[in-house]
């Protein structure tokens, strides 16, 4: 009796984990909150397919549920027919359903397709306000910075991705060492950066908002704390900054650069600021790489990153 029980307090206490999820938001579940047409197109078709998915799912999971208890020897009402061969019913069932959702699912990859395009996203082009110029951003990531080149100004940022809300942003991407992925759940969908490789990304922010970036690709011992942040302002907002940052004393020229991109440990990812980038710098740094230049990561970084970070710190100081 006593067992009876405990097996009926167990089954309610089962249920307990669930209190936990009162005090879940959108903060941290950056997927789930887009802030700009990329971002909301692609939770837009995820939940297609998810949707889509899980209807197959759960209409066979209930089928094996009802088949087991309609044709249960107890229940007296299966037919046996030794005989038996074919069924068209059965053969429009297992074959038209598929070819339904696989076409379903084939007009919206289509669509996805189009609309995500990376080198052109046709859902920017459908929320970019009329007449808006687009911006044209480089990034370029080394062990363990990320370095936005902003090439009409002439000038750059690290660790920090500045844009003006509601206008269209070009990226052109490269990486000085691994292959990293740029990723700003609730702005843009992830896109390989490879060294020695240019590829492209656009994005539009709907809401003035600060809002998380990071690498998803594994990139070595630096890889965990290799994000940045990412701030949508106001067309007055943005034009002060690139103002600010003009004036900055500190230049990035070609030999400046190679200094930068020696491996770093940057735990803080304080912003850094760079005013006069030299022209074509994306270019140059791509072409370089291509050609073999490396910046290779001292042994003993990675052996003890701690008392390194303590002996690099104290180098920058003095």
């Amino acid at each position: 009796m006593w067992i009876e029980k405990i097996a009926h307090w167990v089954r309610y206490l089962a249920l307990a984990p669930l209190l936990l999820l009162n005090g879940c938001s959108t903060q941290g579940f950056w997927l789930f909150d887009p802030k700009g047409p990329m971002a909301h197109a692609d939770l837009y078709y995820m939940i297609i397919d998810v949707a889509v998915m899980l209807t197959i799912v759960g209409i066979t999971a209930l089928m094996i549920v009802w088949f087991m208890w309609r044709y249960r020897k107890s229940h007296g009402k299966g037919r046996y027919d030794p005989k038996w061969t074919h069924s068209s019913a059965i053969e429009v069932v297992v074959w038209g359903i598929p070819i339904i959702a696989v076409g379903f699912l084939s007009y919206y990859t289509v669509q996805g397709t189009y609309a995500l395009n990376p080198y052109d996203p046709t859902v920017i082009q459908e929320h970019a306000a009329a007449g808006s110029d687009p911006l044209e951003v480089d990034v370029i990531t080394t062990d363990w910075r990320w370095l936005f080149v902003y090439p009409k100004y002439h000038i750059a940022s690290v660790n920090e991705l500045v844009v003006p809300a509601h206008t269209p942003v070009h990226f052109r991407l490269t990486s000085t060492s691994v292959t990293n992925d740029f990723f700003i759940p609730q702005l843009v969908g992830m896109i390989d950066v490879m060294p020695g490789m240019r590829t492209k990304s656009a994005l539009l922010a709907n809401h003035v908002g600060e809002y998380q970036g990071f690498s998803a690709d594994y990139s070595g011992a630096g890889f965990s704390w290799m994000q940045f942040r990412t701030k949508a302002v106001t067309a007055a907002q943005f034009q002060q900054w690139t103002q600010r940052i003009q004036a900055s004393p500190r230049h990035l020229s070609y030999a400046a650069f190679e200094e930068y991109a020696k491996p770093y440990i940057d735990v803080s990812g304080k912003p850094e600021y760079f005013s006069d980038v030299q022209d074509g710098l994306f270019d140059h740094i791509l072409g370089e790489v291509m050609n073999g230049k490396v910046w290779p990561i001292p042994m003993a970084m990675t052996e003890n990153m701690v008392d390194y970070m303590k002996e690099q710190n104290a180098r920058t100081a003095n």
